[in-house]
């Protein structure tokens, strides 16, 4: 489904999975059913922020790293070099 952009048949394997006796998956399947607008969507959309969020991810990481270390000088010449 996922590679597929196939998002319209996420309620099908929502109801193969009720079907099997997986409680941890049953768990799973509770949160998508309560955002299933959102996960039908960014199953179904050709656009994705992926890239943006991996960016946002190191930056984050890096910034994690330095903490108590530098100021923002140093984390803003980290985070351009990287680049």
């Amino acid at each position: 489904m996922p590679t597929q952009l196939q998002g319209e048949r996420l309620p099908e394997g929502i109801e193969a999975v009720r079907a099997d006796d997986l409680p941890s998956l049953h768990t799973f399947v509770n949160g998508l059913e309560r955002d299933l607008a959102v996960v039908t969507a960014g199953l179904a959309l050709p656009r994705s922020s992926g890239i943006v969020e991996g960016r946002v991810n190191r930056i984050r990481t890096t910034k994690r790293r330095m903490y108590g270390r530098a100021g923002f000088r140093l984390l803003r010449k980290r985070v351009l070099l990287a680049s």
